[in-house]
C-alpha cells in the first residue's frame, strides 16, 4: 500500500462529503494503490453512515466518545498500510492533483517527514499554512507587525522547508511518524502538529510545503464566529508548547507579547468596519490567562457524559 487517506470527521456529514467527493477524483489521477480511513469522533448527524455508503471509503471507524485529534490522527497512522498518509481534516477539500504533487515531494526527499499542502478559503484567497515554530522571537516579530514576512512560511512557488505545516492536509511519512510515536494526545486540539513536526525536526527529518498542491479549507479560528471554547483550546495548547519545548519564563513572554498583539488588534477592530473587537479580546483574555475557563476538551467530555448510561 503507498498511501493511505485519513480523515477525521467531527459532526460535519456535509463537509465530510466534500471531502470524500474530492478524495474520489484524486484517485482518478494517482498510480499508486490507495485506501480511505474514515475516523468519526461520536457525530449525531448520520456522518458515519454517510461514509460507509460512499463508494471511496475503505473502513471507518466509528467512536462512541469524542476525543482530542492528535489521539484520533495518531490511532489512523497507526491503522493505516500506506507508506505515506495524507492526514485530512473534514473541511479540506482536495483540489485536483494535490495527491500527486504531495506525493512526489515527500518520495523524492527520503529525510522529509511530512509535507503540507497549500490552504485556500472557498473564494480562492491563500491562507497560511506553513509557519516558523513558535517562539519567543516569533512572538516579538508577530507584535510588530511583521509575521506575514518573517513568521508565515508558506509563500513563494516552488517546493520549500518550513518548520511546521498544518494538519488539515498533511501528508506524513509513516515510518517517521512511528519513530517519533506519533502525536502527543496533550495536545486536545491545535498545537498538535506544531509539536509534531518539532519532534520530526528534532530526530532529524524535516517539513515541506508544497504549493502546487492546493486544498479548499472551509472553516479556521480566525474567520467567522469563533466559539469561546475554541479560543480557550487554542490559547491553552499553544502555552501547553512553548512550556513542553521552551523554558516557563519563555512561555511568559511569549504569553504576554501574543496578549499585546491581540490588544491592538481589538482596540483597531472598534473603528474599523467588518472587525469583530469582542473576538480579538477574548483571544488577549485566554493568552494571558490559559488555564481558565473551559475548552474543547471539556466540551467533548460534557458531551461524553451525556452519552453514558445513567448508573
Amino acid at each position: 500500500m503507498e498511501l493511505s487517506f485519513c480523515v477525521v470527521n467531527t459532526e460535519q456529514r456535509a463537509l465530510l462529503r466534500y471531502c470524500l467527493d474530492a478524495i474520489a477524483r484524486e484517485l482518478a489521477t494517482v498510480d499508486f494503490e490507495t485506501e480511505v480511513l474514515v475516523l468519526d469522533n461520536a457525530s449525531e448527524d448520520g456522518s458515519a453512515e454517510a461514509a460507509r455508503r460512499h463508494p471511496v471509503t475503505t473502513e471507518v471507524i466509528a467512536l462512541q466518545e469524542r476525543r482530542g485529534k492528535a489521539l484520533n490522527d495518531s490511532e489512523l497512522l497507526r491503522r493505516a498500510r500506506g507508506r505515506f498518509c495524507l492526514l485530512l481534516n473534514e473541511d479540506s477539500e482536495l483540489e485536483p492533483g494535490a495527491t500527486v504533487a504531495l506525493h512526489a515531494a515527500l518520495a523524492n526527499d527520503e529525510k522529509a517527514g511530512a509535507a503540507g499542502a497549500m490552504l485556500v478559503r472557498p473564494d480562492g484567497i491563500q491562507q497560511p499554512s506553513a509557519w516558523r515554530f513558535p517562539s519567543v522571537w516569533t512572538a516579538f516579530l508577530t507584535a510588530l507587525w511583521l509575521h506575514r514576512r518573517r513568521v508565515v512560511q508558506s509563500r513563494g512557488d516552488r517546493i520549500r522547508r518550513v518548520d511546521w505545516s498544518q494538519s488539515a492536509a498533511l501528508l506524513v511519512r509513516r515510518s517517521a511518524a512511528e519513530a517519533i510515536n506519533y502525536f502527543d494526545p496533550a495536545f486536545f486540539v491545535y498545537s498538535d502538529e506544531v509539536d509534531f513536526c518539532r519532534r520530526l525536526a528534532d530526530a532529524g527529518w524535516h517539513t515541506l510545503y508544497v504549493p502546487d498542491a492546493r486544498a479548499v479549507h472551509h472553516e479556521q479560528l480566525v474567520t467567522g464566529s469563533v466559539p469561546t471554547r475554541r479560543i480557550v483550546e487554542f490559547s491553552r495548547n499553544r502555552d501547553l508548547y512553548m512550556r513542553k519545548h521552551h523554558s516557563a519564563a519563555s512561555a511568559l513572554l511569549v504569553r504576554l507579547l501574543t496578549a499585546w498583539t491581540y490588544g491592538v488588534r481589538a482596540l483597531a477592530a472598534l473603528v474599523l468596519p467588518k472587525h469583530d473587537a469582542k473576538r480579538y479580546f477574548k483571544h488577549v483574555t485566554a493568552t494571558l490567562f490559559p488555564r481558565r475557563g473551559e475548552g474543547l476538551a471539556e466540551a467533548a467530555e460534557e458531551f461524553n457524559r451525556s452519552r453514558r448510561p445513567v448508573a
